[in-house]
């Protein structure tokens, strides 16, 4: 080999070594905290003291709050044939429920129904829908669409569904109506959705179209009159449940109910979950602070801040008890006198 051919190759191989770098060589500026004894008790009791009482607020916020759940799916539909009830259209669904209320409900009172064993997010219902036709009436492209939305994209004679999909086409139809002490009560049903996904995922000047008219009928109707971002169902309904037990806001009661009172809830039972397997359930909760009731975020920052408490009088323990200079080089391997160490 010529001394030019070997001077190449050493060219080409130093070129192939990687550059210095301090974040190579792991010689960035880093925090390295001396974890001393003082420290870690008191890193511990620090979190220990701040978790526990936040814990106990929760739990005592949590236990306020009063929640009526009111499984109907069972009563209201024939033992014998509930499938072929369900899908009657002619039969008249309507079932009464009659709920005591045992503590006082302060308004605003929300209203939720509860499905289980209902997997939205199953991968090919949370792709059948089309996010750019829901946003703009200027989106006109029918290969995307029907690409996207697909089975439940077009009509029998080819005609586009808005909004198309399976999650819009299963929308959840059971309505409720209210009386306390046989006294008529109003539910809201405005600012139940999200405002983000109002402004921002729905038109305004998107309308509905040919929507329950394909190949299959599926959950509620939509109002044609009714642009979509006004139809809140609709969007609750839309913004998928990441499991198969979820519940959704139906709608608020803004006064307040007393103890002992009673509710009569008489609802339309549309929505078809026997098929399935899955349940149905009506849920009243009053909220606080932390939203609904949810015991299980005071028991974790309880239990987190007591195992670090514990563990603080633990090392508080054993330092006193078999205390250890920082630092002392009589700890070494080298040093030590055992004769499991060697030079």
């Amino acid at each position: 080999m010529s001394v030019s051919g070997s001077e190449s190759e050493a060219s080409r191989r130093s070129s192939k070594k990687p550059k210095y770098s301090k974040f190579t060589q792991q010689e960035l500026p880093a925090c390295k905290p001396l974890l001393t004894p003082g420290i870690v008790i008191g890193a511990f009791s620090l979190i220990g003291i701040v978790f526990v009482p936040i814990g106990l607020a929760s739990l005592s916020a949590s236990q306020e709050i009063v929640e009526l759940v009111d499984r109907y799916d069972e009563e209201c539909v024939p033992a014998s044939d509930k499938i072929g009830f369900i899908q009657d259209t002619k039969v008249n669904k309507a079932c009464t429920r009659k709920i005591t209320v045992p503590k006082p409900m302060k308004g605003p009172i929300h209203i939720y129904y509860q499905l289980e064993n209902f997997y939205q997010n199953h991968r090919r219902y949370v792709k059948s829908r089309s996010d750019q036709q829901l946003r703009s009436k200027d989106y006109k492209d029918p290969k995307a669409v029907i690409k996207s939305c697909d089975p439940e994209a077009t009509t029998g004679d080819g005609s586009l569904i808005v909004p198309c999909g399976l999650i819009a086409w299963s929308l959840f139809n059971d309505t409720y109506a209210f009386s306390v002490n046989k006294k008529e009560v109003q539910v809201n049903k405005k600012n139940i959705a999200w405002a983000s996904d109002k402004n921002s995922k729905f038109g305004s000047d998107v309308f509905p179209i040919n929507f329950q008219k394909g190949g299959l009928i599926g959950g509620g109707n939509l109002n044609d009159k009714l642009p979509l971002s006004e139809q809140e169902d609709l969007i609750v309904w839309m913004r998928t449940a990441a499991l198969p037990t979820f519940r959704k806001l139906y709608g608020r009661i803004e006064s307040d109910i007393m103890a002992s009172d009673e509710i009569t809830v008489v609802i339309q039972n549309n929505y078809n979950t026997y098929s399935f397997g899955g349940t149905k359930a009506l849920v009243l909760s009053t909220a606080s602070w932390i939203g609904g009731k949810n015991n299980f975020i005071g028991i974790a920052y309880v239990a987190v801040g007591g195992i670090c408490l514990f563990l603080a009088m633990g090392f508080v323990v054993l330092y006193v008890i078999k205390p250890r200079t920082l630092g002392d080089p009589s700890y070494l391997s080298w040093n030590k006198e055992d004769a499991g160490y060697s030079h």
